[in-house]
């Protein structure tokens, strides 16, 4: 831990309480400070600002599943998911779906900086409360909530990778306070974890009327979310996680707090999913003029909408704190953009048919210079084969004469056709003339059009879409997955899976999928893939579900293939790999760093 806390006490220690002790001639020092309610409102911003960066670039871990490809060509130490400290080309290691575990050693210590970050906050103002008048207290109240939200969001992210961790609630002041710090047991973690998002939801408002602000139904959605982890622990077992027991009655137990408040938030905030759920309108292949509601959910449109429940916020061009959504998700044509992350060939089959609400025929991969084709039934390169699918799928990818709007220096350029292999290409459609959409970064056919904005004046790095950490449709399917686990498929729960698939404009579930537990977690594992990809989810879903051996087949086991829309081999993962490999990606390495400088941090046991 000592190493931890030399950067934490830079970042939250020198950086704020040595400058606070200084007197300059143009700010309060120490003494001045920490005596208003506007006091309390800039530290608490200056914590959002420091924890936003260890949670707004989320989408990288969905590079831990199987349907998102996050490209890089060189291995950097660590996980740099923190603004300056980024570089996505450390994604060829840090966000593969196989041995990742070793290399998220900065987060480590980035996540402590946030918790000092947020005890420095929670510390500082429960100063305050007592000299607080009656109109003040529940303001300062609410600013100890919302640092305590924030320092639990922190901590659950701490135990879903590293299982025990170092706890502590003060501000530390010299590496002496943790230099032996041990690290506490996931259940003890967990239940102060709880006991933060308790005290938020009883501060917090129900309804945030501060952009970026967190409210009552953020600290019960993270409150449920974390109690589904922990029933999902309990059921399924955390083997490399030493000294953790499973217990059924502790997994029925949370899987049903899990549901009760999930309930809440559903039910009691007049909560409803954008644009009302309803699809939208949608155009043809190749055109994207009329674009579904759920592309635009994506875009600085949605900012503030009922269904984000929780977000950070970013400041768009010239502010130094815009998000980098452009940059990671589009390419050349776009700002420049780098195109990391993509889609894999298999997402695309994993779109339902409008007509049917069921699976397709699986496309054919075709090399487009094949007679015929670009018009063959079902060939992955006929733009046709993608019509009658589920909304989502074009509000999310596109497949070769998608278009997407281009963009430079902060203005309109012109329709860009994607069409793989052939980039930065003049092309004639329909007797227009287009350069063709311009990245190396693809790699199975397919680049998002998710995240990709469709509006001039904002930079590649400087969006100002709030980045969600909560959104309503993902308590939707977490309420299904508790209520399915304890009491097999429940009407509520059947009924709001259908209101989310009802926004790709797929019909209903049938019987079929909803006849028990086993069929309506599937259907709920397949919501979970189209609605929620590229934000985050499917990473930590396999490893809390222990579906790694589901999804890449048993240890020593033959290679799972990728391939591209042209039938190519692009990649091949979990060839021949042993059992310790499955385990170390489970559950992550304590930093050797660390433990070095701290006898008392035990290593989690697959990497002893």
């Amino acid at each position: 831990m000592t190493a931890v806390l030399a950067g934490v006490i830079i970042f939250a220690t020198s950086c704020v309480k040595d400058l606070l002790d200084q007197q300059p001639t143009t700010d309060l020092g120490a003494n001045a400070f920490w005596k208003t309610e506007a006091d309390a409102t800039i530290a608490l911003m200056g914590a959002y600002a420091d924890v936003r960066p260890l949670f707004d670039r989320d989408y990288y871990f969905d590079g831990h599943g199987e349907y998102v490809r996050n490209r890089g060509n060189a291995v950097t130490n660590g996980n740099l998911q923190r603004g300056d400290a980024y570089h996505a080309s450390s994604a060829s290691s840090a966000y593969a779906p196989s041995g990742y575990g070793q290399y998220f050693d900065k987060m480590y210590r980035y996540l402590y900086g946030g918790v000092t970050r947020t005890n420095y906050v929670i510390e500082n103002v429960q100063r305050m409360l007592p000299n607080a008048t009656a109109t003040s207290l529940p303001e300062l109240e609410r600013v100890i909530g919302e640092a305590r939200l924030l320092r639990g969001m922190i901590y659950f992210r701490l135990i879903s990778m590293w299982g025990d961790v170092p706890y502590f609630s003060k501000v530390i002041n010299s590496n002496a306070e943790v230099a032996d710090l041990a690290r506490l047991p996931i259940g003890q973690v967990k239940d102060s974890i709880i006991a933060d998002f308790d005290y938020a939801f009883d501060k917090l408002p129900p309804d945030a009327s501060e952009p970026g602000r967190a409210s009552k139904p953020a600290a019960l959605a993270f409150r449920g979310k974390l109690q589904l982890y922990w029933a999902c622990w309990n059921q399924f077992g955390w083997p490399e996680l030493q000294g953790f027991v499973p217990d059924a009655a502790a997994a029925t137990a949370a899987y049903n707090a899990a549901a009760e408040d999930f309930r809440k938030v559903i039910n009691d905030y007049g909560l409803e999913l954008f644009r009302g759920g309803e699809p939208g309108e949608i155009d043809p292949p190749g055109l994207a003029e009329k674009l579904p509601n759920y592309y635009y959910l994506f875009t600085p449109i949605a900012n503030g909408d009922p269904e984000i429940i929780m977000s950070f916020a970013h400041g768009g061009t010239g502010t130094n704190q815009g998000e980098e959504l452009m940059r990671d998700f589009a390419g050349r044509n776009h700002e420049g953009s780098q195109c990391w992350i993509t889609p894999r060939y298999e997402i695309a089959d994993r779109y339902q048919l409008i007509s049917t609400g069921d699976f397709a025929p699986p496309l054919i991969p075709m090399n487009p210079a094949t007679p015929g084709a670009r018009t063959a039934d079902r060939s992955a390169v006929n733009p046709q084969s993608y019509v009658d699918r589920d909304y989502r799928m074009k509000s999310t990818i596109q497949w070769d004469y998608e278009m997407s709007l281009g963009f430079a220096s902060l203005k309109v350029t012109n329709w860009v056709p994607w069409i793989y292999k052939a980039g930065n290409q003049e092309v004639i459609i329909n007797g227009e003339k287009y350069i063709s959409y311009n990245t190396d970064g693809s790699n199975s056919g397919y680049v998002f059009r998710k995240f990709v904005r469709n509006t001039p004046g904002l930079g590649r790095s400087d969006g100002n879409y709030a980045w969600p950490v909560m959104r309503l449709a993902d308590v939707y399917l977490m309420y299904a997955e508790a209520t399915n686990a304890v009491n097999g498929p429940q009407p509520d729960a059947i009924n709001l899976l259908n209101k989310i698939r009802h926004r790709g404009n797929l019909p209903p579930l049938s019987g079929t999928k909803t006849a028990n537990k086993e069929v309506f977690f599937d259907a709920i594992e397949q919501e979970r893939i189209i609605e929620l990809i590229g934000e985050g989810h499917r990473g930590f879903d396999l490893r809390r579900w222990r579906a790694l051996e589901r999804v890449w087949g048993p240890p020593y086991g033959d290679a799972v293939l990728r391939i591209d829309t042209h039938g190519e081999i692009v990649s091949r993962y979990y060839q021949n790999t042993p059992e310790r490999t499955y385990q170390q990606n489970y559950i992550f390495r304590i930093p050797p760093g660390e433990r070095d400088r701290n006898p008392k941090l035990t290593q989690n046991t697959p990497w002893l």
